[in-house]
């Protein structure tokens, strides 16, 4: 596969926050602990050696229990068995349980984790890296994980179901999907939905088929001796608002800077969690506690003791939930989008609060994807691979005036006409100044009728080249679905049933220090 880069800076795709990061600016350099290079590791190693021998303990029988039906690879056994040496560390990423993994960066976020963990082996082999994947299984936002987009059509599962994704179950899910006529290369992916009874479970058991032999660790946060470690903070955090309060103050430093706030923080950042629910956890004007639709109410020595006996009741939003990984894994590094490290610069306050470890917040790898056939598009077209960013309507005057032989801007006429009736109004001048205006609306006309040519020049040229023109537009929509970029829309299956070592090709042109957008050429 053929790799081309572009600069982020290049391409007006991303955000300034996200930019200034990567270039270190002095302005940011209080919102985070370690700068994002390979020598930083070293001293976040050093700070992370202190993780308790307890939790690691509790983390690797977690792990064994969530692996325990699914056929595990050795690579993946072996990382889960290291996690209890104090020498072993983890990189993660974590994402949202997207059927089928929804948008291709959901795959780019994982190989990213794995080559990380792949470098930082190689820098400091006396230390084991493993790379996890952190199921965001306790979201409740169905509507944005329910579909895929294959071949052009969205497919999507509907239900009924409510409540964190991670336990809905899967009966009946693949016949909702409507998959007739999409071949048989797809019927191994619908497996892992038909054997599995919760979404959370097919999720593991899909990740693990994709990554399994890289030692990539998948973990379901949502059990409950995972939130026993968590407990303290869980508790801690409810009634002292801590977390509301300084994350409020770190986005305010952040919007006096010019930045725009990624997320926003609540008096509570908790839900209360069961099977069928998610909900939020308020405070009353009488100082007790409730969930937003009053499914549960306590007391605050009530809530305090639900906590303590129930901590898998618990369940942190997107300020608290940083907070919990954190805790309960001996990581050294999150990998993650341009919007979740805008996010985790709000929150350094917060790990400062309750003396947890802010790793090094590490920028996923971006990728475009060219087929063959989009290859064969590309190439005819001779543009560069800065042009496939720039929206169609705004290249296509430039690309015209490429295309053609004939001067169809009418500047040098226009300047001569400007000249002819600059000498005609001298002249009316001299034998009536009062006919000098008329001279002007006269020259106005003119300007505009040659504007008018113009205009029919540029049409006649768009037409005789329409074929070239269809063959540009189509190429960009292809590679930029509905405008916006292809990773974000595009499942992997698209490259991946036809090209089966496309994550292979992947893991050979992604490098988690280059921060550089791949332009990726398909070449078998």
């Amino acid at each position: 596969m053929k790799v081309e880069k572009i600069g982020f800076g290049e391409i007006d795709t991303f955000s300034p926050i996200f930019l200034d990061y990567l270039a270190e600016k002095d302005a940011l350099k209080e919102f985070y602990r370690y700068s994002i290079q390979l020598d930083s590791f070293k001293e976040a190693i050093n700070e992370r050696s202190s993780f308790s021998e307890n939790h690691r303990k509790t983390l690797v029988n977690v792990l064994k229990k969530q692996y325990s039906s699914i056929d595990t690879p050795e690579a993946v056994t072996e990382n889960i068995n290291s996690l209890a040496n104090n020498n072993t560390f983890t990189v993660v990423t974590g994402h949202q349980l997207n059927i089928f993994t929804g948008p291709l960066y959901f795959i780019y976020k994982i190989v990213t984790t794995y080559k990380l963990a792949q470098k930082l082996k190689e820098a400091y082999p006396e230390y084991n890296f493993v790379p996890v994947y952190w199921m965001a299984s306790e979201d409740h936002d169905f509507a944005e994980i329910n579909h895929f987009n294959l071949f052009g059509k969205q497919i999507k599962w509907e239900t009924d179901q409510t409540g964190p994704v991670g336990r809905f179950t899967t009966e009946g899910m693949v016949e909702n999907l409507n998959l007739n006529g999409m071949g048989d290369e797809i019927e191994a992916f619908l497996n892992f939905y038909k054997k599995e009874d919760t979404l959370a479970k097919a999720h593991l058991s899909l990740v693990n088929y994709l990554f399994g032999k890289d030692g990539v660790v998948t973990i379901d946060a949502d059990h409950p001796e995972l939130k026993s470690i968590f407990a303290p903070i869980i508790k801690e955090d409810i009634f002292s608002e801590k977390s509301n309060e300084l994350t409020e103050k770190q986005t305010g430093a952040l919007t006096d800077l010019g930045y725009k706030s990624q997320v926003y923080s609540r008096d509570i950042n908790f839900f209360y969690l069961k099977d069928d629910l998610r909900e939020r956890i308020v405070k009353t004007d009488s100082g007790d506690y409730k969930t937003v639709n009053e499914v549960a109410q306590w007391t605050k020595e009530e809530l305090s003791s639900e906590i303590e006996q129930h901590p898998e009741r618990f369940s942190p939003n997107v300020i608290m939930r940083p907070v919990y990984q954190e805790t309960i894994l001996p990581n050294l590094a999150y990998i993650g989008g341009p919007a979740e490290v805008a996010y985790w610069l709000q929150l350094k306050l917060v790990f400062d609060y309750y003396d947890t470890f802010f790793p090094v917040l590490m920028p996923r790898n971006f990728a475009l994807t060219l087929n063959k056939a989009n290859v064969k598009k590309y190439e005819k077209l001779e543009i560069g691979t800065k042009q496939l960013f720039i929206p169609f309507e705004e290249q296509k005057k430039d690309f015209i005036e490429k295309l053609t032989e004939n001067e169809i801007k009418l500047n040098e006429q226009k300047k001569g006409l400007a000249k002819v009736f600059d000498e005609i109004k001298d002249k009316a001048a001299e034998i009536d100044k009062s006919l000098q205006g008329f001279v002007g609306s006269e020259m106005a006309k003119s300007m505009k009728s040659i504007d008018n040519i113009e205009k029919r020049l540029q049409k006649a040229e768009e037409k005789r080249h329409e074929i070239t023109l269809n063959q540009l537009e189509s190429l960009l929509n292809k590679l930029f679905p509905n405008g916006s970029l292809q990773e974000r829309h595009d499942n992997f299956l698209n490259f991946y049933l036809n090209h089966p070592k496309f994550i292979e090709h992947l893991k050979s042109a992604f490098d988690p220090f280059d921060f550089t957008f791949n332009i990726l050429f398909e070449d078998e």
